[in-house]
């Protein structure tokens, strides 16, 4: 079921307040309880799917007790403002953006560091391991319940003017960014100007000249059109995010013992939304090579991990980067 951020704010104080719905099950009466996922990606692209695939997953899982309504394009408001609302309890769950989210948990920045991983597998063992685990406790002490960490995709970036195959053709670019210091670190090591726009907005902003391009995983790219408007498309890879999925320790508090099934359903979505994720990268960019009107160049990898190397050493330097950089980097060797 779909909802606007305006049914959700009307209806947040008479869920909390009121009693629970009763059904039946095995003529048995239970309590249901109703609980919202936000998102902000585009229909068809993986989180959207995945999100949707959770709610199914834990409607059979809790033989009905648990219900899910699913609000994507970010119908509740921004990636940030969907966070806002998860810690106050007026949101129940988000599949977020690592750059959004490291505002409430910093430490999610040392991620992005550039050309860290060289695959998504090599990610998805990252953040499945013990770093995980650290990221894991440090959203519990922020009041925030972690269910795993979704692929937001290997990076590239696109724009409106030229080809980009070195760190000199790039130098000089208005990029859009999203609120995230790591990735505007990484353009200012480029020589770019940078710019942070929701979005939600960020197609608009490319086709009026706000900015010259931006930086995504391919399958956004593709499903929310930025195409379109920024023809050139450069196989920079130069970072992978993750889609923090997150839970309001509120509602944690609301589903008793089906906690374990919603756990149990949010592994099950995390990787059907990883396998979506990386084939749509496969797909998109068989779509975008084969596309006359689109131009898709490899770039000098090592020239750009020799433009940006610089900026592990400035997160080093930072209180939340420290040994958690060095912890990254050697298990993503490992």
């Amino acid at each position: 079921m779909q909802i606007t951020r305006r049914q959700l704010l009307a209806a947040t104080g008479a869920l909390i307040a009121a009693p629970a719905l009763v059904g039946l099950s095995g003529g048995r009466a239970y309590a249901q309880t109703t609980l919202t996922l936000g998102h902000g990606a585009a229909p068809g692209n993986p989180r959207t799917v995945a999100a949707a695939k959770f709610a199914e997953l834990v409607a059979a899982k809790t033989e009905g007790r648990v219900i899910i309504n699913v609000a994507g394009s970010e119908t509740l408001g921004s990636d940030s403002a969907m966070l806002t609302s998860l810690r106050t309890g007026a949101l129940d769950f988000t599949a977020n953006s690592q750059g959004a989210t490291s505002a409430l948990l910093p430490e999610l920045n040392i991620l992005g560091l550039p050309f860290a991983f060289q695959n998504a597998d090599t990610a998805y063992r990252v953040v499945d391991g013990p770093v995980g685990e650290t990221l894991t406790t440090k959203f519990e002490a922020l009041g925030v319940v972690s269910l795993g960490f979704w692929d937001n995709g290997i990076r590239h970036v696109t724009n409106s003017k030229k080809a980009v195959a070195t760190p000199a053709d790039i130098a000089g670019l208005k990029i859009r960014t999203p609120a995230d210091p790591m990735t505007t670190d990484i353009f200012a090591a480029l020589g770019c100007a940078t710019e942070q726009i929701a979005f939600g907005e960020l197609y608009i902003a490319l086709q009026q000249g706000v900015v010259d391009g931006q930086e995504n995983p391919l399958a956004n790219i593709a499903s929310s059109k930025l195409f379109e408007v920024n023809p050139f498309i450069s196989l920079t890879a130069h970072k992978w995010e993750c889609n923090p999925f997150l839970m309001s320790s509120i509602a944690r508090g609301r589903v008793g013992a089906d906690f374990e099934h919603i756990v149990a359903a949010a592994n099950e979505a995390r990787d059907v939304q990883r396998q979506l994720s990386k084939q749509a990268a496969v797909d998109v960019l068989a779509e975008f090579q084969a596309n006359a009107d689109l131009t898709v160049t490899e770039v000098d990898r090592a020239a750009f991990v020799e433009a940006t190397k610089g900026v592990a050493d400035v997160w080093r330097a930072k209180p939340e980067g420290g040994s958690l950089v060095d912890e990254v980097l050697a298990a993503a060797q490992g």
